[in-house]
């Protein structure tokens, strides 16, 4: 049996656990943005309702700048009833009788006719029943933008997701007229009711984490290109003036969700952001040469004045005021580019000219710690690993021993981990190489025996995150914390790791006995200085996990086996009763569309005292709390 005793001076552990990187408009392509006119890929997924004649133009008097396109309507001749267009959102719309929905358009006809006639606006499902409509009279006179906004409730909500938003015009006396229709939305209520917001259950999800802070915009989302960057002042502003951008991942991103709505939701929730800036090497291998980096610089000193800057003194941040956020956002990191591992003159460039104008922001290096040597020296670093279950099991000590002179004053930041897949030679492959479709058990518990590390060295690891966060399941590329479809959304067992160290995180990490490097179980032990609680986590791993041949990551499925551990608290106890939060199951067990609850948290007491011991199931992690006195 393990027995684990505790050092006389604890140390201060103010590490921040959290996730990283939705917008909650319905409508998929809803704007035309970054799409080719007059091709068959601009109109998807819009379908024609009754053999209307559908086409994408590039609008000779577009609705915006920023929104040139267009979809464009004919009602062909010889048709009777009403025809029109549809969108099945993404893969499927919730239709909820307890929710009004905001959907609004703009239309105009390109040419003044003798078109009399009405709009019908609503939601139906594929099977011809409606849940709820509106009629709008429209004229043909109206050759400019007319902007058309409703609210609909249905009357009842729908059994399936297999519902689409429709827009249909009357063809009696109509025949071959064309009209014009631009930036078609559908909203439903939104998180903390914020106009253009968060999708209500994602949101509550994320919340229900406890998060402290929020990495943003997204990763390598900062730019494939370029050209095609994610620049902070292209998603400010009325939506009509958001151009949106073709995304790092092969798909376009409206810009819906910009950067006011990020810094909104970040305080709805009580997360602090850490914002990354552009730093001139995108994604898809270019990288700015050192003269060519002052617009750069320029305007990443415009993003965070526009974050932090005081309206009397700074345009920009007049511009956020005038949005309705007159006080600055709370910023202490910036993080400068994402995965960039720059030369020394661009770091050098950036964070010289950033610390100058802001020396109070703390920033954060993209590059390799200390390799190469970039100055001025980093004090913090972002470290991004993916790797399978065994690796993080077998590297919880990584912080303790593995970079050279880690406390000379340099935190890190574990920006990015997650066990992807089981095959060590190929972790990049596809499900038959060993690469993991959802988080499993096994997946989650090295994760978790790698954050015990993560908290023992909370002197020098200030943040930490896994990484990515959301997946829409029709649309997968990696492993996520949180799955989601046009119904719900499902937390995955690392999801539920993430939740345990988050929301059971003393603020004075209390030293022990270490875990046995190499070994089969791994703890780590903190204290509420508010409740004197004691959090125990204990994660339990069987020898077949720590098998580093590649055989054993494929073949092993041995019967976990359950270990024994003593505690031995130095301070007095309050009660002989404690509790325990316990993740368990099978190996291979996950949260999926199908089985969202398969593996969750169940909690239950424990007998505890000045000494107790504990059996760890197999495959496990379990937080003890313990109340003390002071």
């Amino acid at each position: 049996m393990l027995v684990v005793s505790f050092c006389s001076h604890p140390s201060i552990a103010d590490q921040l656990f959290s996730t990283v990187e939705t917008e909650v408009y319905m409508l998929s392509n809803r704007a035309f943005q970054q799409v080719t006119p007059n091709t068959t890929t601009a109109l998807e997924p819009w379908q024609s309702i009754n053999s209307a004649v559908l086409n994408v133009i590039a609008d000779s008097a577009p609705v915006s700048s920023a929104l040139p396109n267009s979809l464009q309507l004919t009602i062909p001749a010889g048709v009777s009833g009403a025809v029109g267009f549809a969108n099945p959102g993404y893969w499927g719309i919730n239709v909820n009788s307890s929710w009004v929905y905001n959907a609004s358009l703009y239309y105009r006809f390109p040419y003044e006719s003798s078109f009399a006639g009405n709009l019908t606006i609503g939601l139906q499902a594929y099977s011809g029943e409606v849940f709820a409509s509106k009629v709008i009279p429209i004229d043909g006179a109206q050759t400019n933008w007319t902007y058309v906004k409703i609210f609909l409730q249905p009357s009842a909500s729908a059994r399936t997701t297999n519902n689409t938003f429709f827009v249909t015009v009357n063809t009696s006396g109509n025949a071959e007229e064309t009209i014009n229709f631009a930036f078609l939305s559908l909203f439903p209520p939104t998180y903390k009711d914020r106009p253009n917001g968060m999708r209500i259950d994602i949101a509550e999800t994320l919340a229900e984490m406890g998060p402290a802070f929020f990495r943003f915009p997204g990763g390598n989302n900062l730019g494939q290109t370029t050209a095609t960057r994610w620049q902070w002042n292209a998603t400010v502003g009325p939506l009509l003036n958001r151009p949106g951008r073709v995304g790092d991942w092969g798909y376009v991103n409206t810009d819906g969700l910009g950067l006011l709505e990020y810094l909104t939701f970040f305080e709805d929730v009580g997360m602090e952001p850490i914002m990354a800036v552009w730093a001139g090497y995108s994604l898809g291998g270019t990288s700015l040469p050192e003269n060519e980096l002052a617009p750069y610089i320029q305007q990443a000193k415009d993003q965070i004045n526009f974050v932090i800057g005081d309206p009397a003194t700074s345009a920009l941040a007049a511009l956020r005021a005038s949005l309705g956020h007159a006080e600055p956002f709370y910023l202490q990191y910036v993080e400068v580019g994402n995965e960039d591992f720059f030369a020394s003159t661009t770091w050098r460039d950036f964070v010289g000219n950033l610390s100058a104008e802001f020396p109070q922001l703390k920033y954060i290096a993209t590059a390799y710690p200390f390799n190469p040597i970039i100055s001025p020296d980093p004090l913090q670093y972002d470290v991004h690993v993916y790797q399978t279950p065994s690796w993080f099991a077998e590297n919880s000590f990584y912080y303790d021993k593995a970079i050279p002179g880690q406390r000379n004053g340099t935190r890190y930041f574990e920006g990015e981990y997650a066990a992807i897949s089981l095959n060590e030679t190929n972790l990049y492959g596809t499900p038959d190489d060993g690469r993991l479709l959802y988080p499993t058990v096994q997946s989650s518990t090295g994760e978790a025996a790698f954050m015990t590390g993560l908290e023992r060295n909370s002197d020098i690891v200030f943040a930490a995150s896994y990484a990515p966060l959301l997946q829409h399941v029709n649309s997968s590329q990696w492993v996520y914390l949180i799955s989601f479809d046009a119904a719900g959304v499902v937390r995955s067992t690392s999801y539920y790791v993430q939740k345990l160290f988050s929301l059971n995180r003393g603020d004075l990490y209390l030293p022990s006995s270490l875990p046995t490097y190499n070994g089969t179980l791994f703890w780590t032990v903190s204290r509420s200085s508010v409740t004197g609680d004691v959090f125990i986590k204990v994660r339990q791993l069987t020898s077949d996990l720590l098998n580093t041949t590649h055989d054993a990551l494929q073949i092993s499925n041995t019967v976990a086996t359950p270990a024994e551990i003593a505690f031995e608290l130095p301070f007095p106890v309050i009660a002989e009763w404690g509790t325990l939060q316990l993740l368990e199951g099978a190996q291979n067990a996950s949260n999926t569309p199908e089985m969202p609850g398969a593996v969750v948290p169940v909690t239950s007491y424990i007998a505890t005292g000045n000494s107790f011991e504990y059996t760890a199931p197999g495959y496990s992690v379990s937080v003890l709390t313990v109340g003390t006195a002071d």
